[in-house]
């Protein structure tokens, strides 16, 4: 819209003009009222935020989101507890549990609950408001999906051996390596007078007393590992690797029908009884080692089957 004009009365020629209004003073005066605008509003700026307290819009908006932020932040912190709640009772029964059933190691505690290192690794959260808390609920969720990996890694471990349960039962050596029927114990696992050096030392096997050339059986599907023929100790020996972390072995031997490499079937017979080696008479020294650490081989033993029973499982080896 146009400026309205104003008028003034001019005394010398009696009659009314147009008032003329210079470009400095049209400048002054908005000028001026730019002034008194700033002026009112830094006022009310100064009164709203140090008078009465109140934020600034802007501010408050922001504080506001922060403030939402912070509580969603939380729930995920509480729900983080939840699920960690949840996880250790799954880690404790995989150690006690899934784990123990297939002959696998637990897992440390200091595997499962390893956190992570690097004093930088959080560094981009140090400048922001609530900065210690935005680091701790970092660190958390890191440590809590650490744990959530080597879980499901565990699990993935139990699951391929699970479907391998059936290969499992055949390898785990469970029959007498001899032929009950015609066979005694002459010495048993654990500590024992020794016969030949008259000291107590433990004994890692157990010791089956029989006539030379009576038939030793393997007592677990597997693979020879080795075959060896000796004059000291253990004598003419065979081993055998199970898998699952079974190992067994047959010492004293007399004569050995199996080479490094084989495969043997349990109820296979690998041997026969001698008095190789350091002994003081005919006898099978035999020997279950798991992972490692030799174990009593009585825990391993169907001591239910009869000898009928035995005699048929090693007829069928033999036939197969």
């Amino acid at each position: 819209m146009f400026r309205k004009q104003r008028y003034i009365f001019n005394k010398e020629t009696l009659s009314y003009e147009i008032e003329k209004v210079s470009l400095g003073k049209v400048a002054r005066s908005v000028g001026l009222v730019l002034a008194l605008g700033l002026a009112s509003f830094a006022l009310y700026g100064y009164l709203y935020v140090k008078v009465l307290g109140y934020e600034p819009p802007k501010s408050a908006i922001i504080e506001n989101r922060n403030s939402e932020l912070i509580d969603k932040i939380e729930l995920i912190n509480e729900r983080m507890d939840e699920y960690n709640a949840r996880l250790v009772e799954l880690q404790r029964r995989d150690n006690v549990v899934y784990r123990p059933i297939f002959g696998m190691d637990e897992i440390s505690s200091e595997v499962r609950n390893a956190g992570f290192g690097g004093i930088d690794r959080y560094s981009y959260l140090e400048d922001l408001d609530h900065s210690d808390f935005l680091v701790s609920s970092a660190m958390k969720m890191d440590i809590l999906s650490k744990k959530i990996y080597v879980q499901s890694r565990s699990y993935d471990d139990v699951a391929l051996l699970a479907k391998r349960t059936g290969d499992m039962a055949a390898c785990v050596p469970s029959i007498n390596p001899v032929n009950p029927k015609s066979i005694r114990i002459s010495s048993s696992f654990g500590y024992r007078v020794h016969p030949i050096k008259r000291a107590v030392i433990f004994h890692e096997g157990i010791d089956f007393s029989g006539k030379k050339g009576e038939p030793v059986f393997v007592t677990g599907d597997g693979v020879v590992e080795s075959v060896m023929k000796n004059f000291f100790g253990y004598g003419n020996l065979v081993v055998v690797d199970h898998g699952f972390g079974y190992k067994t072995k047959y010492a004293h031997l007399k004569d050995m029908f199996v080479r490094e490499g084989d495969k043997v079937v349990r109820g296979d017979q690998i041997a026969t009884i001698g008095n190789s080696g350091q002994s003081t008479g005919p006898h099978l020294h035999y020997e279950v080692i798991y992972k490692g650490r030799q174990i009593n081989p009585w825990n391993f033993i169907d001591m239910d089957m009869s000898r009928d029973e035995y005699s048929a499982l090693t007829r069928l080896a033999r036939k197969n």
